[in-house]
């Protein structure tokens, strides 16, 4: 048995032109779900369907060995065209055996891994599925227009850590045999599953909101897995990071700050993985040398007015570049060092010309409440390589 992944991507658009070749996270939006499915081991080939000379042309510069492209008639290729048609045009171009898994993939949530074909591909034939279709969990109270509820009692409403939610269609892709699909002349046919997927995903590029929204979820939750970075030395601003940028005094004048242990841990999950932390700071206090020393850093930095330049000369010494090196900062000093290195990431509080800065990982943490530990696990989660 094949598994043949198709991807449907015609010139027209009405709301970005050339949406499916417009760069994103500086690829071109169809890159990222063709990657995905060139290091998806089980997939055998994948199509890309297109009435347009550009995006074939772009799509063959990728240079993927499991590619190619079918030229959909352009009946098939309109505003009023359905996938389906598009679906069925090619699947009655070939032979092709009734036992194939077809995997319907969209470019417009490029959100998928390798890995969620994988599992997907898994759960389909394990559970003894028909088809399959991705979703995404969505805790939201559902009503229909006639002010009736969907998907909850009002009279008994419940939390929101309680509320098990609704699964929503994210549109990324649809698993079904070629027999399915050429008997009911659909994606999805008989006995249905599901794959749910994270809820950022939800997301699909149709407008310009979304593309910008797009790009900081994808840096936040797919790029930050280490695939193209490998992360040797991590670094932290200190006030507005660590702490929440407060100024704390005694009656007798002494000067207090609030650190938060969940950042300390970071710091030693960091270390356990073989990875050098520290911290710099552009002022020079005695209570910012304790809390370093008490949680071991490798470095700290102290009355740093140019910290680009000072981590420029410890990468020297390290032997390692500025793209091995991931830093947390919150403001106008930080921006330099935050613009040069691999990973850059800021708090919730940072400033804007900090949360503006291209490729940047906005975090949903305020420095001071934990904004190191919500990267580290980022960087965990996604399997970060040393």
């Amino acid at each position: 048995m094949s598994i043949i992944a198709f991807v449907p991507a015609r010139c027209g658009s009405k709301s970005i032109r050339l949406k499916n070749i417009r760069l994103f996270c500086g690829k071109p939006l169809l890159y990222w779900c063709l990657n995905a499915l060139q290091h998806a081991e089980k997939v055998d080939r994948m199509v890309v369907a297109t009435d347009c000379h550009e995006i074939a042309s772009c799509v063959e510069d990728f240079k993927f060995t499991k590619l190619s492209i079918f030229h959909r008639d352009e009946r098939n290729a309109r505003d009023t065209s359905s996938t389906e048609d598009v679906m069925l045009e090619y699947l009655n171009s070939g032979k092709f055996s009734q036992e194939d898994l077809f995997i319907l993939v969209q470019a417009t949530n490029p959100f998928s891994t390798s890995g969620d074909f994988a599992a997907a591909i898994a759960k389909f034939h394990s559970d003894s599925f028909d088809s399959m279709l991705s979703c995404c969990r969505v805790k939201r109270f559902l009503w229909t227009e006639n002010g009736q509820p969907l998907n909850y009692q009002y009279q008994q409403r419940p939390r929101r850590q309680d509320f098990p939610g609704s699964m929503m269609e994210n549109g990324a892709f649809y698993l079904n045999s070629i027999g399915n699909i050429l008997k009911s002349g659909n994606r999805l046919e008989g006995k249905i599953g599901i794959y749910e997927m994270p809820s950022y995903t939800a997301l699909e590029l149709d407008e310009e909101d979304d593309w910008l929204q797009g790009e900081y979820l994808m840096r936040k939750y797919v790029l930050t897995n280490g695939t193209s970075k490998n992360i040797r030395l991590f670094l932290s601003d200190v006030d507005g990071v660590l702490t929440d940028a407060g100024m704390y005094y005694t009656e007798h004048g002494d000067e207090l700050k609030k650190f938060n242990t969940y950042d300390g841990m970071g710091f030693q999950l960091l270390k356990k993985k073989g990875i050098k932390v520290g911290i710099i700071t552009r002022e020079d206090r005695e209570l910012n040398r304790r809390r370093a020393k008490k949680l071991g850093l490798d470095f700290h930095f102290h009355g740093v007015d140019d910290k680009l330049e000072l981590v420029q000369n410890l990468c020297r010494e390290l032997g390692i570049n500025l793209q091995e090196v991931a830093y947390i900062g919150d403001d106008i000093n930080d921006k330099e060092l935050l613009e040069a290195v691999g990973i850059a990431a800021c708090p919730s509080n940072a400033r804007n010309s900090i949360k503006t800065i291209p490729g940047i990982i906005r975090l949903t943490t305020a420095g001071g409440s934990g904004a190191v530990r919500e990267l580290v696990e980022t960087f965990l989660q996604h399997g970060i390589k040393t």
